[in-house]
């Protein structure tokens, strides 16, 4: 991986944070902080991580921003 991946990661992790706890997200959004946690630690190891597993968590990350983004305009 990369540093914009690892980059990436850190900025998804510190918004998803920021997600109220009465959001209807919230719960998911910190199942998604939790992988993305372990991976940014493995990949900060060095250890190897598969390229899709990161894919995944970028886009849920991203689409998890989006829908409480959406709940909070409402």
């Amino acid at each position: 991986m990369n540093d914009i991946t690892l980059r990436t990661l850190q900025f998804l992790l510190s918004r998803l944070e920021r997600i109220s706890a009465d959001s209807s997200v919230a719960y998911r959004a910190s199942g998604v902080r939790g992988s993305m946690l372990r991976m940014v630690e493995k990949l900060e190891r060095g250890r190897p991580v598969p390229s899709q597993d990161v894919k995944r968590l970028i886009e849920s990350g991203y689409a998890l921003l989006q829908r409480a983004a959406e709940e909070k305009v409402r």
